[in-house]
């Protein structure tokens, strides 16, 4: 493994003059180096950030002014649209539109989720680039493996490097990836200046992460689509959805109560938030997404389990 620098500060050179690291709040060797590693998988210039929502938050108040307007993809992560909303306080709108289509004209940023999060829905990434805004693909359950949303023309890639790129459950942390390297200093300068950096413990358990994210994603996109197709055939179940790539799908039983039932009942996949890990996770989204989902949905993200196992355990609880 890379080195871990827990150090805050570096000396300066022989001639009194900041090294390449000098304070912890301006770079880190060991976040240098997992953004690096980072870089290779997904193109461009990559930058870390404490968490998902301090990756959104830095981005967003980099780039727009008051007034500025957000085109956010509709059906994707709550938490994405609550962080929005706790701007607009600053002057920054957001409008939520179908990303299956065009963006909607007026707006001064594009922000898509592929696939979002948990309606499964891709965006149409064609019709996003050809709108004269900047575009942002969250790319958190899809990951560099199944698309580098730059080689498609957006000018940023998005990650809660928590989910599938750390893939433990144990470390918190965001990442953008900028096309434009102008921009990306611009962003880097914004953390620098606000403290919405990442720490290095999180960026040293990322670099161990990133050493097993496609065998990890590979095995957990084949166990999600075996699951999706027995969920299809069972008769408790009224929707599948499932893009076809990446370890998350969701489904829904009859109401609220089943699937509060179903989830308390497995008992190899654990009843808990988040998605991403080693670990299959289940929950119902309507504690934490309200009207904005049907009330029997449940998310389950496919862990590395067998998948035999975790259908077995599925089918008990569903029973």
């Amino acid at each position: 493994m890379e080195p871990l620098d827990r150090s805050t500060v570096w000396p300066y050179d022989e001639r009194g003059e900041p090294r390449d690291f000098y304070y912890q709040r301006f770079g880190n060797p060991t976040v240098a180096a997992a953004e690096a590693a980072l870089e290779k998988l997904d193109g461009g210039t990559a930058l870390l950030f404490p968490s998902g929502a301090g990756a959104t938050t830095a981005l967003v108040l980099s780039l727009l002014e008051p007034g500025d307007t957000i085109a956010l993809a509709g059906g994707g992560y709550y938490g994405t649209g609550v962080t929005f909303a706790a701007l607009e306080r600053w002057g920054v709108r957001v409008v939520e539109f179908d990303q299956t289509g065009p963006p909607p004209d007026g707006v001064q940023l594009v922000w898509l989720e592929a696939p979002s999060n948990p309606y499964l829905t891709m965006p149409n990434l064609a019709a996003a680039v050809a709108h004269p805004a900047p575009v942002v693909v969250d790319a958190t359950v899809a990951t560099p493996v199944h698309l580098r949303p730059l080689e498609h023309g957006a000018d940023f890639a998005f990650h809660s490097a928590t989910k599938y790129l750390a893939g433990h459950d144990d470390t918190l942390l965001g990442a953008v990836v900028c096309r434009d390297e102008a921009v990306a200093e611009e962003l880097r300068t914004f953390r620098g200046r606000t403290g919405i950096v990442a720490a290095p413990d999180p960026a040293w358990l990322l670099l161990r992460g990133l050493k097993t994210l496609e065998l990890r994603v590979r095995r957990q996109t084949e166990t999600a689509a075996f699951l999706a197709q027995r969920l299809r055939a069972h008769p408790a179940i009224e929707t599948v959805r499932y893009p076809g790539l990446g370890g998350v799908l969701s489904f829904d039983v009859a109401d609220a109560d089943v699937a509060r039932k179903v989830e308390t009942s497995t008992r190899v996949i654990v009843n808990a938030t988040s998605l991403g890990g080693v670990t299959s996770l289940i929950e119902s989204r309507r504690r934490w997404e309200g009207e904005r989902v049907p009330p029997g949905l449940l998310r389950l993200s496919a862990g590395l389990e067998d998948p035999e196992t975790l259908w077995a355990d599925l089918e008990q609880a569903l029973g």
